[in-house]
């Protein structure tokens, strides 16, 4: 088959964004919908070229509509002759949330079987745009508008990449036709219960139609923006946390606190409280936290989880029951 510009993009953004190294192990994650399958192929095409280790993994939910393709998305990876692995559930809840959990957790799995340190999904440029809408009417600040960056660790040994974050569904389908890839069309992806699916199939081609055409890769910009904004941030929040935290790694110097832009601030207290009660706070959690940089002595906040609750100690800010 030809070497397309697709193939040609992949490969120059692997090289500029160095995503997958020469030589790694990668485990593939294929649905048997366009974008994984044309994923899957732009990768055993490059393979000789980057010396990888493929093998492709598929999960099946066990639910109705998933019926055969495992065995259709197991003929096109022995096609490619890589190893293929796939794991399935029974009454699993035909949720969004459940089967997202779901999924990674059994990706994880076999990727730590396979030996694979690379987990790569085929999350387009239509899905960033996607989400960055989802986290927007659900009142997200900047972390979430440009939650699906491209690449992230799932565990220390595991990093999962999204190396089509630049490709639209147009691309991946027109890809499919060329090679004659055998798409199988989910209707979970059709079904306008699910607040996705509804975005994709009747919001983003209404705003197209009405104000952009170009809506779609204008959105996955400003999450590329977004994303750069952020990574810095977190940076700058990182290094004022270590500084404003005490010996012991339990209290915040207030005085410090009180030097730094409130938008830092909001970093130092998050990544304060993530530690403190285990999991990452709410926005409420936070801003009440914030209060006490110049609040009285003793001032508490409302108690969080496990009965605890912040509280002012002289210059300190701890939290304790």
């Amino acid at each position: 088959m030809p070497w397309t510009p697709l193939h040609s993009q992949l490969h120059q953004c692997l090289i500029d964004r160095q995503l997958l190294p020469l030589g790694a192990n990668i485990l593939v994650a294929v649905s048997g919908g366009q974008d994984s399958l044309c994923l899957g192929q732009l990768l055993r095409d490059l393979q000789s070229r980057w010396q990888w280790q493929l093998a492709v993994a598929h999960c099946d939910h066990g639910w109705t509509q998933d019926i055969g393709i495992a065995d259709r998305v197991a003929q096109v990876t022995a096609r490619w002759m890589l190893p293929f692995h796939c794991e399935i559930t029974a009454n699993l809840p035909e949720t969004e949330a459940a089967a997202r959990e779901w999924r990674y957790q059994s990706l994880i799995r076999i990727a730590q079987t396979t030996c694979s340190t690379y987990l790569v999904t085929a999350h387009t440029q239509t899905d960033r745009a996607e989400t960055l809408l989802y986290n927007l009417v659900r009142g997200a600040g900047a972390d979430g508008l440009c939650a699906m960056s491209w690449q992230r660790q799932l565990t220390p040994e595991i990093s999962l990449v999204r190396p089509l974050l630049e490709v639209n569904r147009a691309q991946t389908g027109e890809f499919c036709r060329e090679y004659q890839l055998p798409v199988w069309e989910d209707a979970y992806n059709q079904n306008l219960k699910y607040a996705r699916n509804r975005l994709r199939l009747e919001i983003i081609p209404q705003l197209a139609a009405d104000f952009n055409p170009q809506v779609e890769s204008h959105l996955a910009r400003t999450a590329e923006l977004l994303r750069a904004d952020v990574e810095y941030l977190e940076s700058l929040a990182r290094d004022w946390y270590q500084q404003a935290l005490d010996e012991q790694g339990v209290k915040l110097d207030r005085v410090i606190l009180k030097s730094i832009s409130l938008s830092l601030q909001r970093r130092v207290i998050r990544q304060f409280l993530a530690q403190a009660l285990g999991k990452m706070p709410t926005f409420s959690q936070i801003e009440d936290t914030i209060v006490l940089i110049k609040a009285p002595n003793r001032t508490r906040t409302s108690t969080f989880s496990h009965g605890l609750a912040a509280e002012v100690s002289g210059k300190w800010i701890v939290v304790r029951q």
